[in-house]
């Protein structure tokens, strides 16, 4: 089979995408602005022989996914902000007992109901610690329809190869927009499945991992292979315990297994001209605009570079200490009163200045905006 090329919605394209990463049951409640998703979910999973069920709420949506995923079934879930902070403690469930589960948060304007229309990135830093305590956690953000087919199925893939939840931070403007994208043919596509243990593997724990990537094989529930879960401390067998020696031992092997494979899991796209003076910062919806103002400054002799987060969590230190090094300023654009800026500016090294441009009010950022800004940094 070829490629084909049709007109989607960032929101179809999230559903379509995660059919394709071998997704088989969503659970959720309908929220604007990702309520697309769950109702294409509800109309093509039962086509995929796959399941839909719609839940009464967003802390029973995760819960569900989350028993799903456990019996052995690639699952997701879709929301938006006010249903995000509902699924947090239950993201925190996941991320204990090492269950996939991929969570899509197509932001809104907040805090509380918000503006439920409207794009933001306002919960980039509810998606690191809005859950207690200490857990691992992938963040990945698209720009377009084309990249959130191809990046939903990557959030599977990292999900199910390291058994951690992973979310997928989109907006509203990248959700509800659309754009004739090529779906390349199913066969070319990598699909990564969990790892299972071995028949009559006699010495196999549940809990138990070493090795770079430091992710246990766990069976569906229910297969035979007997296993305890819990969302308490536990041990190897997966036991509660309170021991100081076997609660160190998890914590870090549940941390270390992201940070010791950051280079697998962290992607970005970088272009920095060889005379810039400034890079900007961005991820999401508003790199589109930061695309067009560094074309604008082009034309008027401006070198601009560029740096766009794709994996948020873990951030890209390494990445942005290095682009410190080449710049001498650095201007975060995004959707927010100010959260990845702080995080750059922890990074950046060298005496290099880091600025900021953000919107709280519901629009979005415009090119112009963002040229004006350059203008007055440098």
């Amino acid at each position: 089979m070829s490629s084909k090329r049709v007109l989607m919605q960032g929101n179809e394209a999230c559903l379509e995408g995660a059919l394709v990463a071998g997704m088989r049951f969503y659970a959720g409640y309908p929220i604007t602005p990702s309520t697309e998703i769950a109702e294409l979910a509800a109309l093509r999973l039962p086509m995929e022989q796959g399941s839909f069920i719609q839940m009464e709420d967003e802390i029973a949506s995760i819960a569900a996914i989350i028993g799903g995923s456990v019996a052995g079934v690639k699952s997701m879930t879709a929301t938006s902000g006010p249903g995000f902070s509902l699924m947090q403690e239950n993201i925190g469930y996941a991320a204990i007992t090492e269950t996939p589960c991929v969570i899509v948060n197509v932001q809104r304007g907040g805090p509380s109901t918000g503006l439920p229309t409207s794009p933001s990135q306002g919960d980039v830093m509810q998606a690191k610690w809005g859950t207690h305590g200490d857990h691992p956690i992938i963040v990945i953000s698209p720009t377009s329809v084309l990249e959130t087919y191809q990046l939903i199925i990557r959030c599977f893939n990292l999900s199910e190869k390291y058994r951690v939840p992973v979310i997928f931070l989109m907006d509203e403007s990248v959700g509800h927009m659309r754009e004739g994208i090529e779906i390349p043919d199913k066969s070319s596509i990598e699909i990564i499945d969990r790892k299972l243990p071995d028949e009559g593997d006699d010495t196999w724990l549940p809990y138990e991992a070493d090795g770079k990537e430091m992710t246990p094989a766990i069976p569906p529930f229910g297969t035979g292979r007997k296993y305890h879960i819990t969302g308490l401390i536990h041990d190897e067998h997966g036991y509660p315990t309170s021991n100081s020696e076997k609660t160190n031992k998890l914590i870090n092997r549940l941390i270390n297994k992201i940070e010791n494979n950051r280079d697998d899991i962290i992607t970005f796209e970088e272009s920095i001209p060889e005379n810039a003076k400034i890079a900007v910062v961005c991820f999401g919806g508003p790199a589109r605009s930061v695309k067009r103002a560094i074309t604008k400054a082009k034309e008027e002799n401006i070198d601009v570079g560029l740096f766009r987060l794709i994996t948020i969590w873990p951030f890209p230190e390494k990445q942005i200490a290095k682009l410190s090094e080449k710049v001498d300023h650095i201007l975060v654009a995004e959707l927010n009163n100010g959260q990845i800026v702080n995080e750059v500016k922890r990074c950046a090294r060298h005496g290099c200045s880091v600025h900021h441009i953000g919107k709280i009010d519901g629009t979005i950022l415009m090119p112009d905006e963002i040229l004006a800004k350059i203008k007055e940094v440098i």
